[in-house]
């Protein structure tokens, strides 16, 4: 009797193959997902550091890097959620309205979402609706939306806008843009000039 029952006890109290087996692929899956999301949520930049580099399809057919712009200009990219949307309506309407404000320097400016060139609501179109002189970047894999922090949980960007310097690194990141859309050019030029961005020289 003291011998069953101390041999149903070791074998209650042996480790399962199976069970240690399942647990171990669990730790393996669940690390692994942590591994691949990490660069989504890591992505927390900070002036001064080096902005992402990117090479993105342009509202004007061009396709657009910022590496280009290093060593010669700064730009300014102003992430938004979805174009045709009230809000991101009131912010093109005023960069396509007052663009001659941020036009007085030297400097490149974007707007730049998730949502795909083409299309009915595509950037394309939402940039002829609204006679916007500037290109609107799409980034539909969402890569470059990830490497600028700005996705959300939802899968849109947030409306941040990111100054970058000529020498290709983060000069101000501005993340309270929807508390003034109908004045975002006046803002951005006033941006530029406190950062020291020099204004355009007659030619």
């Amino acid at each position: 009797m003291h011998r069953s029952v101390l041999a149903t006890s070791v074998r209650a109290s042996a480790p399962q193959p199976a069970g240690s087996l399942r647990i171990a692929l669990t730790t393996i899956l669940v690390a692994a997902a942590l591994a691949v999301a990490a660069p989504a949520l890591a992505a927390d930049l900070a002036v001064g550091d080096p902005a992402p580099d990117f090479a993105l399809a342009g509202s004007d057919g061009k396709t657009y890097r910022l590496a280009d712009f290093r060593g010669r200009q700064a730009v300014v990219i102003a992430w938004f959620p979805m174009a045709f949307t009230s809000g991101c309506t009131i912010e093109c309407k005023s960069l396509a309205d007052d663009g001659g404000q941020i036009e007085q320097y030297d400097v490149t400016y974007f707007m730049a979402s998730v949502d795909p060139v083409e299309g009915e609501k595509g950037n394309r179109a939402f940039a002829k609706a609204h006679a916007a002189r500037f290109p609107i970047l799409s980034d539909p894999t969402k890569q470059t939306a990830t490497a600028y922090g700005v996705l959300s949980a939802g899968g849109y960007a947030n409306r941040w806008t990111f100054y970058v310097a000529k020498d290709g690194r983060i000069a101000h990141i501005d993340k309270d843009v929807s508390s003034r859309l109908a004045t975002s050019a006046l803002d951005m030029a006033k941006k530029l000039g406190e950062l020291g961005v020099p204004k355009k020289t007659a030619k």
